[in-house]
C-alpha cells in the first residue's frame, strides 16, 4: 500500500513519459518504461529456443534437442545468456543507462530471478566489458559496470572493472551493424593487465547488449589467454536479427 501511495505521489511530482509508447510510467520500479510495455517485452522464461552456445533466439517454444546458430562456433566463451530480447522497455532502459548509470529495480528482481541466479554459482569473478578511455571519458561511467554490481549485489563474488582493458578505441556499435564490421573493431582490442587475478578464475562477462557475440568473444579469448578457466557471457538482452 505504501509503495502504491509513493509511486502516485511521485508520478504527480515527477511525471515521466514511456521511452516506448509515450503513456505515463505509473510506477517508478518500472523506469522509463510503462507496465504494458514491459509486458509486451519477451523476457526468456527458459521455455524459449535458444542456441545452447551464444543464446540466438529462434522462437518461444524450447526444441526437443539442443539446437545451435553455429555462427558462435568459433567464439571464445563457453555460454551466452541474456534477461531477454532487445525491444521494448528492455531496449528503452538501456538506452536510458547509457545516459544515467541507473538501473530500474524491475530489471534489477529479473537478474535475481532463476536460472541467471544458479549461473552465479559457477562463477569466482564478474567482470564488465570495458570501454576505451575516450569513451570513458565521453560517458563518465561504464554502463556494464553497472550491471555487474547490480548482478553482483548480495553475493560474494568480486567485480574486477580493472583487469581486462580496452587497448583502443574503436566506432560504437549499433544493434543493425555488419557481422564482420563489428568483428573488425574488436579484433585484439582487449588485453589483461593484471593476469595473476584471473588465472584460474571462473569468469562472467557482463554488457548490455549481446548482438554478434564479437566483442565478448574478443574479450573472453583475452581472458582465457591469461589464464582464464571457463569464460561465460551475461547481458540484459539479445539483438534478435544477426547479420
Amino acid at each position: 500500500m505504501l509503495k502504491g501511495i509513493k509511486n502516485s505521489l511521485l508520478s504527480i511530482a515527477f511525471p515521466v513519459e514511456c521511452r516506448v509508447c509515450g503513456t505515463e510510467v505509473n510506477s517508478t520500479n518500472d523506469g522509463v518504461a510503462c507496465g504494458d510495455c514491459w509486458a509486451a517485452t519477451r523476457i526468456f522464461s527458459g521455455d524459449e529456443m535458444l542456441c545452447t552456445k551464444c543464446g540466438a533466439f529462434f522462437g518461444p517454444k524450447a526444441a526437443p534437442v539442443q539446437v545451435s546458430c553455429h555462427q558462435c562456433d568459433e567464439h571464445h566463451y563457453e555460454s551466452a545468456s541474456a534477461l531477454g530480447i532487445y525491444e521494448k522497455a528492455l531496449a528503452a532502459s538501456i538506452l536510458r543507462l547509457k545516459n544515467a548509470p541507473i538501473i530500474p529495480y524491475r530489471l534489477t528482481e529479473l537478474l535475481r530471478q532463476e536460472p541467471l541466479g544458479d549461473l552465479l554459482l559457477e562463477i569466482d569473478l564478474i567482470v564488465p566489458i570495458p570501454l576505451s578511455k575516450q569513451r570513458m571519458i565521453e560517458r563518465g561511467f561504464n554502463q556494464a559496470e553497472v550491471i555487474a554490481r547490480s548482478v553482483a549485489q548480495g553475493t560474494s563474488i568480486p567485480v574486477d572493472s580493472h583487469t581486462l582493458v580496452r587497448t583502443t578505441h574503436t566506432p560504437m556499435h549499433r544493434v543493425g551493424m555488419d557481422k564482420r564490421a563489428r568483428e573488425l573493431t574488436v579484433k585484439n582490442a582487449f588485453k589483461v593487465v593484471r593476469p595473476n587475478l584471473i588465472k584460474g578464475s571462473r569468469v562472467l562477462l557482463v554488457d548490455d547488449v549481446f548482438t554478434s557475440g564479437s566483442t565478448a568473444s574478443n574479450c573472453a579469448k583475452a581472458l582465457k589467454k591469461a589464464g582464464a578457466e571457463r569464460v561465460k557471457v551475461l547481458t540484459l538482452a539479445r539483438a534478435v536479427k544477426i547479420n
